[in-house]
């Protein structure tokens, strides 16, 4: 592989790798402290379980080409670079942790879909035979907390104030519109896509399932420019 192929794919796995870590972090020391009955806190443990299998699976594959991800596990979640975003770290109730996995993981699942045809096949071949599943049933579940959320006048309340405050923060987890990085990506084919294109792309797909939910998104050009400043 050509020096540049080998580095970009090095950082996109790692990136990868570190937030499936990550995620399991999330459900084990923010969500379940937040779940309300001892089923969702089973179910934050389970998707914890699938998260870190996920981060095996990736580390296997870096393993492979000498990357050794062991340190990762050593690691605080505060001290990992590549997931500063405060859509999880400032969840502080239930119905935000609901939307996170309803939109924010929705955001992880369209990059997971990019990956599946990634131009690196072992890489490629993680996603197709088991993450893609397990990230569909992670965005189930917070569509599930939400939807059923939405059913009464004061869990609607709710909902909304939750979609407004985090949306800003949906979006930011695509990255910038300019990335250099990103345009790399896809001229070696571990990506499709730019990160510009994939967020207008979720959006379109996401708006008409929010007003199912008769919830609607804050004034898009405001959300946007403060996912580009974030």
């Amino acid at each position: 592989m050509p020096r540049e192929y080998q580095d970009l794919l090095s950082h996109l796995m790692l990136v990868h790798t570190e937030g499936e870590l990550t995620g399991a972090d999330d459900y084990t020391q923010i969500f379940y402290n937040l779940a309300p009955t001892a089923y969702e806190k089973l179910v934050c443990c389970e998707r914890a379980a699938e998260e870190v299998q996920h981060y095996q699976l990736s580390a296997a594959v870096l393993a492979d080409i000498g990357v050794d991800t062991t340190g990762m596990l050593a690691q605080h979640f505060q001290e990992r670079p590549y997931y500063a975003n405060e859509l999880v770290r400032g969840v502080t109730n239930w119905m935000e942790r609901g939307i996170f996995s309803f939109l924010g993981e929705s955001v992880v699942l369209e990059h997971l879909l990019e990956f599946e045809h990634c131009s690196y096949a072992p890489f490629s071949d993680i996603f197709i035979k088991q993450i893609i599943k397990d990230e569909h049933v992670h965005v189930a579940h917070g569509f599930r907390i939400v939807r059923d959320a939405c059913r009464s006048p004061e869990g609607l309340v709710a909902a909304q104030a939750a979609l407004d405050r985090l949306w800003p923060h949906v979006l930011a987890l695509f990255g910038r519109d300019d990335s250099r990085r990103t345009r790399e990506y896809v001229k070696w084919g571990l990506r499709s896509t730019t990160n510009g294109e994939l967020r207008e792309s979720f959006v379109k797909k996401t708006l008409p399932k929010l007003a199912a939910l008769h919830l609607s998104v804050p004034e898009m050009e405001t959300a946007t420019a403060a996912a580009e400043e974030s």
